[in-house]
């Protein structure tokens, strides 16, 4: 004879989904500006490292938009909607280190990772929150925080003496 169980989920309810979308709505945020801020440093790039940096811009430009797509169909996933247009980033995000303008390239990765390490800092507040209330959602802010973090690495790498 077969067994069947029924596992009754708590990610159906109102506050669950809530409780998580409190943590992952800054980091899907978070991400958005750094991919738009990123093209941006990608653009204005200059100096005798350019093709590089111009290049691995990119990369972290399209890691930034994996990443809050995987953070935004989460909360998505919960029951509740995201709002992440342009001016709710601008809004609920920290102004970005990235200069408007052309910009040597030393001074554009120090931006950038400043930038990232404002998002790795919610990605880390997301992991601690949600030890205690929702494993999977843990589980996508350390994918997104080991990601993030590599991407600084290479990018920090061309600053080491």
């Amino acid at each position: 004879m077969t067994k069947t169980q029924t596992i009754s989920s708590t990610a159906a309810s109102p506050e669950y989904a809530a409780s998580t979308a409190q943590f992952l709505t800054p980091v899907a945020l978070g991400l958005q500006g750094l991919a738009v801020n990123g093209k941006q440093a990608h653009w204005n790039v200059r100096g005798a490292n350019f093709i590089a940096i111009h290049e691995l811009l990119d990369s972290v430009v399209a890691h930034a938009q994996e990443f809050a797509d995987l953070a935004a169909e989460r909360i998505v996933a919960l029951g509740l909607p995201i709002d992440a247009r342009l001016n709710t980033v601008a809004d609920k995000t920290q102004p970005t280190a990235v200069p408007a303008g052309f910009t040597q390239w030393e001074q554009v990765i120090a931006a950038v990772v400043s930038d990232m390490d404002t998002v790795i800092a919610d990605v880390q507040a997301a992991i601690d929150g949600l030890d205690e209330t929702d494993l999977t959602s843990q589980d996508v802010a350390i994918t997104i925080k080991a990601g993030l973090e590599k991407d600084r690495w290479f990018l920090s790498a061309h600053l080491a003496a």
